[in-house]
């Protein structure tokens, strides 16, 4: 049974409890673009957003929440989030923000300049909010003054290691015969300390909105005023971003847990994102679970009872669907044997980290 939600959504059945929101950090030094990133990201349909910023100045927060888009933004005083005493106002604001009434489907956190994405992230991951969990950290960077700004010593920063997607932006403003040697140097800085963030190089912010949150329609809902989609068109017509490519598979039986975790810790070849509800053996009879992995993240939580139907989906820029689809079934098709003891404790170890 389900209930009715704003705006004609559809809820969750009543005997699931309210899925936690995922929190993605977006980061960067001043100027590198983030305000861009997030307002662009603001402008995907379908989609209820929380908006946790320092400062509201040059972010278009007034049309988006006439669209409904953003459902309520909360903007932190004190300067540096990663500066707040005991991140009080950060926890304050995600829990109101998290809170099922809203239902929303994420929420962004624009971290200041000075704002160190290793910290934010523990300040997150670590949170008093209870209703989230880890949505992943977007770093964006100022391809034109990079090497001035932030990456100025013989070593890589440390603040490569905590993103979990790289935004590469304002390459256009670069001498075009500078343009590609600067970002497959800023490739392979980045590749120095981090292995596995995704790098994306975009104008404007314009990434794909599926690579950060889900999106729950195609269209706007048909009442509300066409402000986003206006935004859209007129984003559109200065050039086209990169589209997510994605890969699902239907689980019409349980599967291993072992298969599961193996899975989670090892993705398909390009998928940056996967989520999908499991019904898995277990020697005291099925039970059912919620997987997400964002990046390197991962996150499990159980449901009350096992879906009779399950979906794993795998989503990344660079994502073979046939590939990863392949994969998927092959984890799908492992004998799912009650037995599998090592198998479920690693799945538990999960949940329990999750929690």
């Amino acid at each position: 049974m389900t209930e009715p939600s704003a705006r004609g959504r559809p809820a969750a059945p009543l005997s699931d409890p309210p899925a936690r929101v995922p929190v993605t950090a977006i980061t960067g030094h001043l100027g590198a673009g983030k305000t861009s990133l997030l307002n662009h990201l603001l402008r995907a349909p379908g989609a209820r957003l929380g908006v946790v910023v320092n400062d509201f100045g040059a972010l278009n927060v007034d049309a988006a929440l006439v669209t409904g888009q953003v459902d309520e933004a909360a903007a932190i005083s004190g300067g540096c989030l990663c500066c707040l005493p005991d991140a009080g106002g950060l926890d304050d604001a995600l829990e109101r923000l998290s809170h099922p009434r809203l239902r929303l489907d994420a929420i962004m956190v624009e971290a200041s300049g000075a704002a160190e994405p290793l910290e934010l992230a523990r300040l997150i991951r670590f949170s008093g909010a209870e209703r989230i969990r880890p949505g992943g950290v977007i770093e964006v960077i100022d391809a034109a003054e990079h090497f001035r700004t932030v990456d100025v010593r013989p070593e890589p920063p440390a603040r490569y290691g905590a993103a979990t997607l790289v935004v590469i932006g304002r390459s256009d403003l670069l001498p075009q015969g500078e343009r590609d040697g600067v970002i497959a140097r800023i490739r392979e800085r980045v590749r120095e300390r981090n292995t596995h963030a995704p790098l994306v190089v975009a104008t404007a912010g314009r990434v794909d909105p599926g690579l950060v949150f889900d999106i729950a329609s195609e269209e706007d809902p048909a009442d509300e005023l066409p402000i986003a989609r206006l935004l859209r068109e007129e984003a559109h017509a200065h050039g086209a971003h990169e589209h997510a490519r994605a890969a699902s598979v239907a689980l019409t039986r349980p599967i291993s847990p072992g298969a599961v975790v193996d899975l989670l810790e090892d993705p398909p070849e390009g998928a940056y994102r996967m989520k999908g509800r499991v019904r898995v053996r277990g020697a005291r009879g099925d039970a059912g679970y919620v997987v997400n992995v964002v990046g390197r993240a991962i996150h499990v939580a159980p449901l009350p009872v096992p879906p009779a139907e399950g979906e794993l989906v795998a989503i990344g820029l660079h994502l073979d669907p046939a590939g990863a689809e392949r994969r998927l079934r092959e984890a799908a098709a492992a004998p799912a044997e009650r037995s599998d003891a090592a198998g479920l404790r690693r799945l538990r170890r999960y949940r329990r980290l999750s929690d």
